[in-house]
């Protein structure tokens, strides 16, 4: 069975510069009791909406939703007017940045802001530029200009966000969807032979597929993390083990998800094996198997790992400090551990070996 007939047969889980004005507000300062910040009512920890009452992680839904496109409402597909959002420890934004480099959309279509990887009591920090500032939007904090765009906004300001630098607003942070932007009404911005990664034949199952990931691998490592009862971790941790053993059984059989073309959807499995062995199986108790424990799994993710858009979004020692470091409640020593040895990602994958050469020159 195809994965595109495994994922569509019912099993889809249902359950310019810009000088800001000094602020008003002392940015430092925040209300511990209730983890929201002084910038406006924007939440800086996961702790202030998302835990339920049995214990279990609800991730928030996004705000900022508005597709692009060139439809009444849409968000018009501009060069040079938008602005990304990201650090290479978030799973969400690194796959735009492995997006972005696949298709060629370079930083004068797209330009670019990072934030520290180490998440501060007052959210994303910029401490990374000169100055601590972001040299186009003129912010210390992104929680600045959620509490600009939406005064009344009361989640968290998450990476990927999208700024519109014209009018210095929000304009998206849909994980979910963003990629798929990238992949579509951008096109004109891609380079010369780009590959496709969204196909139209195969958009059903890469949607249904994704759903899955998302419930089960990407955020289901949170879900375990996160919780707060044993029952809900153990739930979680089992959701995520079970569907990483039928990745690798899919996996023994196909070079990437959907036969032999690279799509969507293993940039978004990818971003979280990036992830697993030097993050979630220690701090999240994910200790049943190392990705590098699965023959498949891991030389899947080698072979991504060998392509430059891959490589060059992921940054393990950032992945490792900021899940790590900063949170005084896991770590208060905030001690960083010297493994695992990640330069196991540069050894040969067996990928051409199982499948034959790549057909395509990411």
């Amino acid at each position: 069975m195809s994965v595109v007939d495994h994922v569509t047969s019912g099993e889809v889980d249902k359950t310019g510069k810009f000088e800001r004005q000094a602020n008003q507000i002392d940015n430092n300062s925040t209300d511990q009791s209730t983890n929201v910040s002084a910038f406006g009512h924007v939440a800086t920890s996961e702790k202030a909406h998302e835990t339920s009452a049995s214990g279990a992680f609800v991730r928030q839904k996004n705000r900022f939703d508005t597709p692009f496109g060139d439809k009444p409402g849409q968000l018009p597909v501009e060069a040079g007017r938008y602005r990304l959002i990201w650090t290479p420890l978030c799973p969400w934004a690194t796959r735009q940045k492995i997006a972005l480099g696949l298709l060629g959309i370079g930083e004068d279509v797209i330009s670019v802001g990072k934030v520290n990887p180490v998440r501060t009591p007052e959210g994303w920090e910029f401490s990374l530029d000169p100055g601590g500032k972001d040299p186009v939007l003129g912010i210390r904090y992104l929680p600045e200009i959620y509490a600009e765009t939406d005064p009344t906004y009361e989640g968290r300001a998450t990476v990927p966000t999208i700024v519109d630098v014209k009018t210095h607003k929000v304009v998206n942070n849909d994980y979910h969807r963003l990629t798929n932007y990238w992949e579509t009404v951008w096109k004109p911005f891609w380079k010369e032979g780009a590959p496709d990664l969204y196909p139209k034949e195969l958009r059903t199952g890469i949607d249904a597929l994704n759903e899955i990931l998302f419930n089960e691998i990407n955020n289901g490592v949170y879900k375990a993390g996160f919780a707060e009862t044993q029952a809900e971790y153990e739930k979680n941790y089992h959701l995520v083990f079970d569907r990483l053993d039928w990745l690798e059984a899919h996996l023994a059989e196909n070079r990437f998800l959907f036969g032999d073309r690279l799509t969507d959807s293993d940039i978004r499995l990818y971003v979280t094996l990036a992830r697993f062995d030097t993050a979630y199986y220690f701090e999240f108790r994910l200790n049943k198997k190392r990705i590098r424990d699965y023959d498949n799994l891991w030389n899947y993710a080698k072979e991504l790992y060998s392509i430059p858009a891959f490589k060059e979004a992921t940054d393990f020692d950032a992945i490792k400090r900021g899940y790590f470091l900063g949170d005084a409640g896991t770590n208060p020593y905030q001690i960083l551990p010297l493994g695992p040895d990640n330069s196991v990602w540069d050894e040969p994958d067996n990928r051409t070996e199982k499948f034959g050469p790549l057909k395509y020159r990411y």
